[in-house]
């Protein structure tokens, strides 16, 4: 078999991270896949190569992919981006910009809250089939008229779906513009990135297309096991009402989902953008003369509010105001203090501050077969690495 091609570059002495991203493609069972990282603002590694899907179509310099929870960070963004303009009190009850939510006596739970997935409301309590995942408003209205989740491990889980759902609706009640519009008018369009929360339709023909891994690569994450979801009401509510990740088939490569505004799965953009992203956070919320938010607030809402043990995922999690913290499993890498999120399947986007470092890998074969993907690690072990001996 032919040694897939790696295309783009890297900066003198970054050598190591192509090789790492190229043991993806090759020991690692990627198909295709594109990393990026910037260190103050100036890119140090911009790769892409392997297939953007199962017929062999080269992986593009601008082809584009689902990074499924790594939207839940842009939503943080926004929530941030908010509270810095003084119309968002993250400390303050979410029923002050949206009145329908104190039902059920949720008038006390804050939006900082919410976005760290203690919100107790991790899942929908009426079916809610796979067309619904495309009216985000329906969706938030649902959850609004819910009360707070019975099951006492709920304060504790983590919201799958639900997160973007409550949190978008927290955004287009304070902006007055739904998630995915702000976001493209303040994020995106300022920092000239390829990266959406719904995708305009002329961008579809860029979209690399998701695959599972072969067995045992993807069992579908913690509702792959048919006997526990059925052995477990609020397993089986958050992961498998609806099923996100039929066996036959993947909903997520379907054009209207990804048209549609799913902003706690749903972002479609490059890893080239995200990292972008990641680096103008990295560097305090400024780069090329765009701010987008004040230090102190970003410092703020990325200082850690919560660390647990996850009840369903059995797995260590920290949270600030919507991104993750680094754990002991240190899924951001070596960096200790790494704020970011990951997405289902693999894909990694985080910021490292203290190397002013921002960085995304985004991939379409999904795997969970190992807690911490061997793939994201691998490529950010050799770009921490790097920075060190550049440092001296």
């Amino acid at each position: 078999m032919a040694t897939p091609d790696v295309h783009g570059f890297v900066a003198p002495g970054f050598e190591p991270v192509r090789s790492a991203f190229r043991d993806n493609l090759i020991e690692r069972g990627e198909q295709g896949a594109a990393f990026a990282a910037y260190r103050d603002g100036v890119p140090v590694a911009d790769l892409w190569g392997g297939a953007a899907d199962d017929a062999g179509t080269p992986w593009r310099e601008d082809t584009l992919q689902l990074v499924f929870s790594g939207t839940k960070g842009f939503v943080a963004l926004c929530l941030l981006m908010l509270a810095d303009r003084g119309v968002l009190d993250l400390d303050a009850p979410v029923a002050d910009v949206w009145p329908e939510f104190a039902a059920h006596g949720k008038d006390a739970v804050t939006v900082a809250e919410l976005a760290s997935h203690q919100g107790r409301l991790p899942r929908f309590t009426t079916p809610v089939g796979p067309d619904d995942y495309t009216d985000d408003v329906r969706l938030a209205g649902l959850l609004a008229d819910q009360p707070p989740d019975p099951d006492p491990r709920a304060a504790d889980v983590y919201h799958a779906f639900t997160y973007g759902w409550l949190c978008g609706e927290v955004v287009r009640r304070a902006a007055g513009r739904d998630v995915g519009t702000f976001f493209a008018e303040e994020v995106a369009g300022p920092l000239g990135l390829d990266l959406w929360i719904g995708l305009p339709p002329e961008h579809e023909p860029r979209v690399s297309t998701l695959r599972y891994a072969p067995a045992p690569g993807w069992s579908g994450g913690p509702a792959g096991d048919p006997a526990a979801v059925a052995a477990d009401d609020l397993r089986a509510g958050v992961w498998a009402n609806p099923p996100v990740f039929p066996p036959d088939g993947i909903p997520w490569n379907r054009p209207d989902w990804h048209r549609a505004q799913i902003p706690g799965a749903g972002a479609i953009g490059t890893a080239r953008s995200i990292a972008r992203l990641y680096a103008c956070l990295a560097r305090g919320g400024e780069m090329d003369g765009v701010r987008l938010l004040s230090a102190a607030t970003l410092a703020a809402g990325t200082a850690e509010r919560s660390r647990r043990r996850e009840p369903l995922l059995d797995e260590p999690v920290a949270f600030g105001v919507g991104f993750q913290r680094n754990t002991e499993r240190e899924p951001y890498g070596p960096a200790p203090d790494a704020f970011g999120h990951g997405g289902a399947g693999g894909s990694c986007h985080c910021a490292w501050p203290s190397r002013r470092v921002g960085l995304s890998y985004a991939m379409n074969t999904l795997r969970d077969d190992e807690l911490v993907d061997p793939r994201a690690q691998a490529l950010m072990r050799a770009l921490y690495a790097c920075l060190e001996a550049d440092d001296g």
